[in-house]
């Protein structure tokens, strides 16, 4: 399997040249050649595997330039009960007679960044010392990625970590989960400024050809297709938990900021897996479901952008939209350059007159999810089933609702545990969320930070610093 850009300029690479890399050099995001296709016959034949030998089957679609012994080894160092705390890795928790949550909070950090971040720890020590070379992870965050990249990277050999987050805008949790990580490869800038602007100075360097040279930088965000490959997993774990026999037809609820998550279930979607619908949920920052409701790209700056409490989706500009763009084009990489021209120029696009294909050929639909209806859900899934949901998730839930299918089964993806977001809970049910027993004291512990301006040069020269006396 070789990977090609979305926009066109790069030559077919293998995966493990593309691992090491982020962005494409044209300023694209890699896309495997094609989209491989999974028999309804091997389908079943996973069944009975665990979840990390489920991964070494549907990563070794993508990833053809490690042998699958070494791949196997490395799903299974990644996904164990001592890192998710449970031997399915991934549970299926029950809420009502038409919901399910799919449980992707288990990891270190109990968010489901962790089911891909695991592994990309994995691989990326796997390659590094295969090529004798090291690596600048170069990163934004919202409020997870940051968390579960810097806990799977710890003190791996090869591996500096510099995370971009917004500053004052993540939970108390997520930045005490963050920056009281004390490993000397570990690096965080709390950048004055929004999530969109934390990911604009990293595309910005990771264009910047020279510095990217210079200093090896690559990226963890979704914007690695490694991330979306290993999230593509989870989808055929939760057909195969929830189905009996082939041909059976799942949806698949996932709430959405930067559309990674989602567009793993397109990928396997298109693989073949049948799945009905993908509900896409946003909270109040709704680009995205504007978008499929109308066929109209429009970001929004980041004054527009609203602090929300499902802060993880405070959202505006997608990275993982164009990759979905270039499929929903039919893969012309001239017309995604010109469409980004376009949001470049006008600050929007249009592609209404597809609008017919979200649902119909690519399942898509969407839904929006207000603080209101955060805290009402929570109550509810709560009283209902004694199951406590973070406000993510509850955005989820609540979306789903609307698009229930008689003998359908919906399955909401999990966002994030809702110790993490102790505020929100407390304020929807009256009392804390219970924490981890191996994360309670966090808050106390001392914290790491560099604050900064939102500034690509003074980014820029932090790295250029540090990297000299690392």
């Amino acid at each position: 399997m070789k990977y090609l850009s979305t926009r066109g300029g790069m030559k077919p690479q293998a995966f493990c040249d593309i691992l090491l890399e982020g962005l494409a050099p044209d300023g694209g995001l890699t896309m495997p050649e094609f989209l491989p296709k999974v028999s309804a016959d091997t389908l079943e034949s996973w069944r009975g595997l665990s979840y990390a030998t489920l991964a070494t089957e549907v990563l070794g679609y993508f990833i053809t330039d490690i042998s699958k012994g070494d791949l196997n080894k490395l799903t299974r160092a990644a996904y164990t009960k001592d890192i998710f705390s449970t031997e399915d890795i991934v549970p299926l928790k029950p809420l009502s007679r038409d919901l399910t949550l799919l449980g992707l909070s288990e990891g270190p950090t109990l968010a489901f960044k962790d089911m891909a971040m695991q592994f990309l720890g994995q691989v990326f020590e796997y390659v590094l010392g295969k090529r004798r070379t090291s690596i600048t992870i170069l990163g934004a965050t919202s409020g997870d990625t940051g968390s579960a990249a810097e806990y799977a990277l710890r003190g791996k050999r090869g591996v500096s970590v510099y995370m971009l987050s917004p500053y004052g805008r993540m939970s108390d949790f997520q930045r005490a989960q963050m920056y009281t990580l004390q490993d000397e490869n570990i690096h965080n800038l709390a950048i004055r400024g929004v999530f969109d602007e934390c990911q604009d100075i990293v595309k910005a360097l990771s264009s910047d050809l020279e510095f990217k040279a210079a200093h090896r930088v690559g990226a963890v965000n979704s914007i690695n297709w490694a991330r979306i490959a290993a999230q593509v997993v989870y989808y055929f774990w939760g057909w195969l938990r929830s189905t009996r026999k082939a041909g059976e037809v799942v949806s698949f609820a996932v709430p959405s900021g930067n559309f990674g998550n989602i567009l793993s279930g397109h990928i396997a979607r298109e693989m073949g897996l049948p799945i009905r619908k993908l509900v896409l949920a946003t909270n109040e920052n709704n680009v995205l479901e504007e978008f499929f409701r109308t066929g109209v790209y429009r970001p929004r700056s980041a004054e527009q952008t609203h602090a929300t409490s499902s802060p993880s989706m405070d959202i505006s500009r997608a990275s993982n939209f164009e990759r979905f763009v270039y499929d929903l084009v039919g893969r012309d990489p001239a017309r995604v350059r010109e469409l980004w021209q376009q949001l470049a120029d006008k600050g929007e696009f249009d592609l209404s007159a597809l609008r017919s294909s979200f649902e119909q050929r690519y399942g898509f639909v969407s839904g929006v999810s207000t603080h209101a209806d955060r805290l009402q859900t929570i109550r509810d899934v709560h009283r209902d089933s004694g199951v406590l949901i973070d406000p993510h998730t509850a955005d989820g839930v609540k979306v789903a609702a609307a698009h229930v299918e008689p003998g359908i089964p919906m399955l909401v993806l999990e966002t994030a545990l809702p110790a993490k977001f102790g505020a929100t809970i407390e304020e929807a049910i009256g009392e804390s969320a219970p924490i981890p027993a191996k994360l309670q004291g966090l808050a106390d512990l001392p914290q790491r930070v560099e604050v900064m301006d939102c500034d690509a040069q003074l980014v820029r020269e932090y790295i250029q610093s540090h990297s000299a006396t690392a």
